[in-house]
């Protein structure tokens, strides 16, 4: 697939439309290899990377049709127009949770477009309860390519060229 497309500013207006992949929230990048769990530090479930997350927002990482919103709305799955499933599962150990502190904002079926608000969080009620609140994000049908992480430290919402699909 390539390059990923060019971040043009921290506004849904801005990359509304766009194709391609985009930072689902704004944090820290993290290895996957440095997430708490082995499923997804050993790649189980597919390739990836990780944000440990500034704030309680998730948003579209790209165009596409969300085809899973957990009961628990602590992970959500969505494709996006060129065929990418990709996984987004908030913060480690969060499904005991069973919803509390999660606010989905889409649901199963829906179109959304890049930047598009996914789920909110409460970030400071959640964190107490759980092992970490590091967020991996998922590419679960690569079939045989892996994602080069492009960029390190801090990265917002909305943000491209962080990741290359090998």
């Amino acid at each position: 697939m390539g390059l990923m497309n060019i971040f043009s500013k921290n506004s849904k207006k801005n990359v509304e439309g766009k194709k391609g992949f985009f930072s689902p929230m704004s944090g820290e990048i993290i290895s996957l290899s440095e997430v708490p769990d082995p499923v997804f530090s050993e790649k189980m479930m597919g390739d990836g990377f990780a944000i440990e997350p500034s704030e309680g927002k998730l948003y579209s990482p790209a165009t596409g049709i969300i085809k899973t919103v957990f009961p628990t709305k602590h992970a959500i799955g969505l494709v996006s127009d060129e065929g990418r499933e990709i996984l987004i599962h908030i913060g480690m150990d969060t499904v005991t949770l069973n919803g509390d502190g999660f606010t989905s904002h889409v649901k199963e079926g829906q179109k959304v477009n890049v930047g598009e608000l996914l789920v909110s969080f409460e970030l400071e009620k959640i964190r107490p309860k759980v092992p970490a609140m590091i967020t991996p994000i998922i590419f679960t049908n690569l079939n045989g390519a892996s994602i080069k992480v492009k960029k390190s430290g801090r990265v917002e919402h909305g943000e491209g060229e962080i990741i290359e699909i090998l």
